[in-house]
């Protein structure tokens, strides 16, 4: 199975929460925060979708609710289907209402790949001191130089966004010191929109991945060290088209869930 993608915002997300399993929906019921409920919600619903799409099965709640999302105790996921192993990797990651799914062949090792989403908005000096290489943090102003505000905002969020990507195909999330993965950045856009990047880790160890941006959203995406870089994702049908998605927030109406 080559790696394919696929986006879902929350208004996406059914009502009827039958699709879920017994687990999922005992995990749910554990969330205090309505952020939380929503995000799990949201992208559960989109990796099931992703899934069902990418093996052919229908998308009826029914079905759906075939299909687990569940955690490793590291907090990466993986896939069941009727109970048993799903025989695929799959990457999810939201922001700011919007979710994407990434499915594709199942590895060994900690992971073979990870995908992060992200909304291209302000960063501080500060952010890009403390959380970026001196390299990266060189790049950035570098592209405010030459595109302005954007270009900071874009480069910031996109360097953060493919480190986060590079640590889930680790499976340590941003438990680690984001300084421990260095991105480099090839703004050459391919015309499907992807552009190529590279994760190189203080040990010595190179992700390759792909990186594209959709109206206010970057998406970012790694592969496993020392794999050969394969060609960007393809995009699942039937998912919400990612250059239309607006950023919602709208948890705080309610910040308490009520369950």
């Amino acid at each position: 199975m080559s790696a394919r993608w696929l986006a879902q915002s929350e208004g996406d997300v059914a009502a009827d929460l039958s699709w879920l399993t017994d687990r999922e929906r005992a995990r749910l019921e554990r969330a205090r925060f309505t952020k939380r409920r929503n995000e799990y919600l949201l992208r559960r619903w989109t990796g099931k979708q992703a899934v069902a799409v990418a093996v052919g099965m229908p998308r009826d709640l029914v079905t759906l609710g075939r299909i687990a999302m569940l955690n490793h105790p590291g907090g990466a996921p993986y896939v069941e289907i009727d109970g048993r192993p799903g025989g695929m990797d799959v990457s999810l990651s939201d922001r700011a209402g919007t979710a994407v799914a990434l499915v594709g062949e199942s590895g060994t090792g900690p992971g073979t790949l990870g995908i992060d989403v992200e909304v291209v908005e302000a960063r501080t000096e500060g952010f890009v001191r403390d959380f970026l290489t001196e390299g990266e943090a060189a790049y950035v102003r570098a592209r405010r130089e030459r595109d302005g505000d954007d270009g900071w905002a874009e480069s910031a969020n996109l360097i953060w966004s493919a480190k986060e990507a590079a640590l889930k195909v680790l499976r340590v999330g941003l438990r680690a010191d984001t300084r421990t993965v260095a991105v480099t950045v090839d703004e050459r856009r391919r015309p499907d929109g992807w552009a190529a990047l590279t994760v190189t880790s203080v040990r010595g160890h190179v992700f390759p991945g792909w990186w594209r941006r959709d109206g206010v959203f970057l998406l970012t995406l790694a592969y496993a060290a020392g794999s050969v870089p394969p060609p960007p994702p393809a995009l699942l049908p039937g998912g919400s088209d990612l250059a239309a998605a607006v950023p919602v927030h709208s948890w705080l109406a309610r910040p308490l869930s009520s369950g």
